[in-house]
């Protein structure tokens, strides 16, 4: 970058803390977690848990990085400057090739629940529709952005908390005419691993897709206003991001679904 060109550093505290909380809440969770649990069964929560652990490491390692070097290149850049030139090329690259890849599969699984939602409407007009939205809205100012992930990010979050809340209430049964489930689900269909260890460790392929987003936030700390300040509050949020988000949403699933 030119000396005399700067990073606008427009992104607030809230709009890179929201990034942050909600960034790994997409289709890994609400859509992709269905064939990992359909592999693994309830096992599934023991691969959630380790690729959650290691996601947590990964995160306070490029947390203290990006405070004391908070660039918008990230783990690209660091690793450039760690190992050389081809490093750093091709982490990069090999990262954006794999956020095309997920603006496909993102458009194609929102376009299959808006489908089941209004049949009317083909599925691959509803994927048109959001991959321009998703296009239109990275191309907008880093501001405009940041406003569209807070409120939007709100929405999962909110959708989050709605299920969790309603989730704990069925399995103890404190919703009329829906019968608490128990263990049954948990150890009643084969036991806690149906399909044996060996079906969870391949679970844990499905699983760490669903954990990608946990680095945007570091990405975006060379555009927040204090990117110290702000990486610090957004890795220390990754324990508890993981344990309510993921352990606790698919807990909820495998307790309450056989």
């Amino acid at each position: 970058m030119p000396a005399d060109q700067q990073l606008s550093k427009s992104l607030k505290p809230r709009h890179l803390s929201m990034i942050a909380i909600a960034g790994v809440i997409g289709a890994g969770l609400f859509v992709g977690s269905g064939a990992a649990i359909q592999q693994a069964g309830p096992g599934i929560l023991v691969a959630y848990a380790a690729a959650g652990l290691v996601v947590i490491l990964v995160m306070r390692m490029l947390g203290e990085m990006a405070a004391a070097n908070p660039e918008t290149g990230s783990f690209s850049t660091y690793a450039d400057k760690a190992l050389g030139r081809w490093a750093g090329f091709s982490i990069g690259w090999l990262y954006a090739w794999f956020w095309i890849i997920v603006l496909g599969i993102e458009a194609t699984a929102g376009a299959a629940i808006m489908h089941r939602w209004v049949p009317g409407i083909d599925q691959w007009v509803w994927a048109l529709a959001l991959m321009v939205l998703l296009t239109l809205t990275n191309l907008g100012s880093v501001k405009s952005f940041g406003e569209f992930e807070f409120w939007f990010a709100s929405i999962k979050v909110a959708a989050i908390v709605l299920f969790l809340l309603f989730g704990v209430a069925a399995i103890l049964g404190l919703i009329p005419g829906v019968p608490a489930p128990g263990l049954d689900n948990l150890i009643g269909n084969g036991g806690f691993m149906p399909n044996g260890p060996g079906a969870v460790l391949a679970g844990i392929l499905v699983v760490v897709f669903s954990f990608f987003g946990a680095e945007i936030a570091t990405i975006a700390a060379g555009e927040s206003e204090n990117p110290v300040d702000a990486v610090k509050k957004a890795v220390k949020s990754t324990v508890w991001r993981i344990l309510v988000f993921y352990i606790g949403s698919i807990a909820i699933v495998v307790t309450l679904l056989p």
